[in-house]
């Protein structure tokens, strides 16, 4: 999912960026309700949450560590350099523990020493990954054949992404064909003493790291430091200039300037809210229908929902869910009923079909399925943006719903 949220419970930038923005949602949070009676959960945030996650992650660098073994890279903060030369940050880690590769052989980081090596640490229902990979599949078509390998680790968010076929499938989608690693035990991740989705470590031809860098953004500073590291291989005709990859759907690059709605789970165990507050737990519960009229960033069920720690699902209908959002872009993390059955769905904004406001997933009525787990995307706004009311009403029951995210 988002960067600032996937963010492990460790030193570094991580633990830093989680007390700013404990600090600025505990001031800027003016109410923060619970009311099963009428059903809605209202969530009231900072501003621009979600650009804040991103130039937070921007401003703060990992701070250095001491390595535990051979095999875990130590994270340095990248210092200046007179002659801009890149700073050594440490071996790169063997690459071993995945259960499975896709488009390769297992690799092993012995082998790939002579080769510039780009590891991306992802997931293919977070958003900010999605928006990423335009610029990783690019790098991989323009330098691979002057010696730069792309290693893509999926490791997963939510349980459905440890299934390999899902992965699978979402490989194909994504039209991605370097090798991924499916890093289903984190054992790739703790070796690099990873911190966010999506993170990048760039390696030289000795196998040792000259970079890294968390989330989206820094593209140009990425391109040219993969032109550097292939010229000082002595690889020949590398080549100049600046991909621009187009990019569609979810993958467009967000509007930033205009989210002021946060990536919101929906799932109790990451609920955020006053104390006591919250869904019931691991029941079946009706929540009453609620009000069009929410404040920003109130969020809540309708219908008869059993909430658990990951997700929530849709017991019967009528149900659905309901947001009032500030952004370009809504998406929401589905899967069909627990046997794979399709969940059909109607969404509206404030009140009506979205017309030319419709995402990918849904036309201009409003309509679509949930046919497999995955990010959905429900709203791409064209125009200035605005606060709106979404609604999606599932017609069938046994919906499983993730998180929100927004772009």
């Amino acid at each position: 999912m988002g960067v600032f949220t996937a963010l492990k419970s460790s030193l570094g930038a991580g633990e830093r960026i989680r007390q700013v923005l404990g600090v600025l949602v505990l001031v800027s949070v003016a109410a923060i309700a619970l009311g099963f009676d009428t059903g809605f959960l209202t969530r009231v945030s900072a501003g621009s949450t979600t650009a804040l996650e991103q130039r937070l992650l921007d401003t703060f660098k990992p701070k250095s560590r001491t390595a535990d073994s051979a095999d875990t890279m130590m994270i340095k903060a990248k210092p200046s350099s007179p002659d801009g030369a890149l700073p050594v940050e440490g071996s790169l880690p063997p690459l071993s523990g995945a259960v499975a590769w896709l488009n390769s052989r297992p690799l092993v980081a012995d082998a790939l020493k002579g080769k510039v090596v780009l590891v991306d640490f992802w997931t293919y229902s977070c958003i900010n990954c999605l928006r990423t990979l335009p610029y990783i599949r690019a790098w991989a078509e323009k330098y691979g054949p002057h010696g730069l390998v792309i290693v893509g680790v999926h490791t997963p968010e939510f349980a459905f992404e440890k299934d390999k076929a899902n992965v699978e499938r979402a490989v194909r989608n994504l039209d991605i064909r370097y090798p991924v690693a499916l890093d289903n035990d984190y054992a790739i991740w703790n070796a690099f003493n990873n911190e966010a989705w999506p993170a990048h470590y760039l390696a030289d031809a000795s196998g040792h790291i000259r970079e890294h860098h968390f989330g989206e953004g820094s593209y140009e500073e990425t391109e040219h430091s993969i032109q550097a590291l292939l010229k000082d291989a002595d690889n020949q005709n590398v080549p100049g200039g600046l991909v621009d990859p187009s990019a569609q759907g979810a993958s467009v690059a967000a509007d930033f300037d205009d989210v002021a709605s946060p990536e919101t789970y929906i799932g109790y165990a990451r609920f955020v809210g006053p104390e006591g507050s919250g869904p019931v737990h691991d029941v079946s519960h009706q929540y009453g229908a609620a009000s069009q009229d929410l404040p920003h960033n109130a969020w809540g069920f309708q219908g008869w929902w059993t909430v658990g720690p990951e997700t929530a699902v849709l017991d019967n209908t009528p149900g659905g869910l309901i947001y009032r959002f500030k952004a370009r872009d809504l998406h929401l993390v589905l899967g069909p009923d627990a046997q794979g059955k399709p969940v059909r769905f109607r969404v509206t904004i404030d009140g009506g079909a979205p017309g030319n406001n419709h995402g990918t997933d849904i036309d201009a009525d409003g309509n679509g399925v949930v046919a497999e787990q995955r990010l959905y995307q429900l709203i791409r706004q064209g125009g200035p943006v605005s606060d709106h009311t979404f609604e999606i009403e599932f017609l069938d029951p046994g919906v499983h719903a993730y998180a929100f995210t927004f772009g």
